[in-house]
């Protein structure tokens, strides 16, 4: 066992003496140590309950005879942070969380793991650290919360920042938002619509490192504490037949969770998160194969911000295993690849069925031929951005107009509430990047209020910033190079015509080589937003959106 090194010999003796200030026994110090990493917090909707689900593991590891440790993790509640200096801070702490399990699992010398995040940047900063330390582990998550509802409509996160909007362009009341407020978010759990936390948490199940209902058991059912204890079993059995995480993360599994995001409509965050998650597997993801994935797979779930349904009905119409099974009825998966369960996708999937073809679409009836997500190409991204076709309007699927172009999160959101966009604008914000911002906030503000002035479906918008899961329309993000280090995006003016077409994979900035050539001789660098802290360290270490945003060592 790996814990011996922590625990046997007379050497140990200090050692074992720690362990008894804590209270452990000799019969416990016995079994494999097993490290439960839990992000519980008072901070979080979705990790306020993680407590019980920690408490669930543990039963389980002990009930297959092993010892658990608890530690904590660092999480950061998107929402909260949205639209103030607050949402620097939110990818960030990817790579802290990452770290800090890395450091924490092998200082401690722990046999397995258990791993218990529920949203954003804490589901794949853990398996960033899952993959570093390729011991076996399972990851289990809190679970999506209830879908809120208000005035005869079922309601998300989402539906109060568009509100915001609505309040603006006058089809609003305060008063009404007043309502909705308290009423939108009813339950502990992630964001109840396919933002990020709940693809991140289904593509953790598809990926193999979830046990089935991961993604979607809600986090108030008793079932999901059911699922924890379960998950507390699983990782003992996995020790027991030396099935690591690096076992279970290979190219394979990265294409079966790159198929199941198409399919789902998952959020574009996840083109952020799984590059990044892979490298630490040794696994290359470049942006082009993602569309060659697209182009395969058909998009059979449309929940929110894509619709008006939820990640509940997703599971009543029998959860992430039903997609797969629809997806292997044309041999869009590999389904002999280890899973957490001790056994493979195929045996997972064998009795799973579709319980619901409205919610769920079966594989010859989809929403769309092709994935709920988009790599888009040209002269003004190089390198590659990324949009959520999935929630993107019929109408705005191709789209040419003038841009408009804000340094700033804040200077395009005052621009929308001050009611100046108007139809057939492209917005452009830039230096939110992963370097320019530094941290590349996330512009759910900016898209809900042009949803909530009904101007989602008339204009488009692009960032070196990235959007929430919960952003809908023709919202373009990750622009690769980002405008800090000199990318087109930097030279964008305003009235330049900007012409996206996304069936195609293909966006450019309409303006001559020569007068480009112009205006990149007569750019400068800006000076940096920060110039201390973890953001200042962070600003000058971290890689372009398309590579998925890594630090370099």
């Amino acid at each position: 066992m790996n814990s011996e090194k922590a625990k046997k010999g007379i050497e140990r003796a200090p050692h074992r003496s720690l362990f008894r200030a804590m209270g452990y026994t000799d019969e416990e110090l016995a079994r494999p140590i097993i490290g439960v990493v839990n992000s519980q917090s008072e901070l979080i909707p979705g990790h306020i309950h993680l407590d019980t689900i920690a408490e669930a593991v543990k039963a389980g590891i002990r009930m297959a005879g092993g010892t658990p440790m608890e530690f904590p993790a660092i999480g950061v509640c998107d929402g909260i942070a949205m639209n103030h200096e607050g949402m620097k801070y939110s990818l960030v702490t990817r790579e802290l969380i990452a770290d800090s399990v890395e450091c924490v699992s092998i200082a401690h010398a722990f046999d397995a793991i258990v791993m218990i995040p529920n949203c954003d940047k804490v589901v794949p900063g853990m398996l960033m650290a899952a993959a570093r330390l390729d011991l076996p582990t399972v990851v289990v998550s809190g679970g999506p919360m209830l879908a809120g509802r208000y005035a005869g409509k079922r309601l998300s996160l989402t539906s109060m920042f568009e509100a915001v909007g609505a309040v603006a362009a006058g089809k609003m009341s305060e008063e009404e938002l007043d309502e909705m407020e308290s009423c939108a978010c009813p339950s502990c759990g992630s964001c109840s619509g396919m933002f990020t936390a709940n693809s991140m948490n289904c593509v953790t199940e598809v990926l193999g490192l979830g046990l089935p209902g991961n993604g979607t058991i809600p986090a108030v059912y008793g079932a999901r504490v059911a699922l924890a204890k379960k998950a507390g079993m699983a990782v003992m059995d996995m020790l027991a037949k030396g099935i690591t995480a690096r076992k279970i993360m290979t190219e394979r599994a990265f294409e079966n969770a790159l198929t199941a995001d198409m399919a789902l409509g998952c959020s574009s965050n996840t083109i952020l998160h799984l590059p990044a998650i892979a490298h630490e597997a040794g696994v290359s993801i470049d942006l082009a194969k993602i569309n060659a994935i697209s182009e395969r797979t058909p998009n059979l779930c449309r929940l929110a911000p894509a619709g008006q349904t939820f990640i509940e009905d997703l599971y009543e119409a029998g959860g992430v295993q039903s997609m797969l099974a629809e997806l292997a009825k044309k041999n869009l998966v590999h389904v002999d690849l280890p899973t957490v369960t001790g056994k493979t996708v195929g045996e997972n999937i064998a009795r799973a069925t579709n319980k619901n073809p409205e919610i769920l679409r079966p594989i010859d009836n989809p929403y769309s031929p092709t994935g709920g997500i988009a790599i888009l190409f040209g002269n003004l991204a190089p390198s590659g951005c990324v949009v959520k076709r999935s929630a993107c309007a019929p109408e705005m699927m191709k789209h040419s107009g003038p841009a408009r172009v804000f340094d700033s999160e804040e200077s395009a959101f005052k621009a929308v509430m001050g009611n100046t966009i108007k139809a057939g604008d492209v917005i452009v914000i830039r230096y939110e990047g992963p370097r320019g911002g530094p941290g590349m906030r996330e512009m759910l503000s900016v898209t809900a209020a042009l949803a909530g002035q009904g101007l989602d479906r008339q204009v488009a918008l692009i960032t070196d910033g990235r959007f929430s899961g919960a952003t809908k329309g023709a919202s373009i993000g990750h622009c690769s190079p980002e405008a800090a280090v000199g990318g087109p995006i930097a030279l964008v003016r305003e009235g330049d015509t900007i012409a996206i077409d996304i069936d195609a994979y293909k966006i450019s900035l309409e303006v001559g080589e020569s007068e480009l050539a112009a205006r990149r001789a007569a750019w400068t660098a800006p000076a940096p937003k920060v110039t201390k802290g973890y953001l200042a360290r962070y600003a000058k270490m971290v890689s372009s959106a398309d590579k998925g945003a890594i630090l370099s060592v």
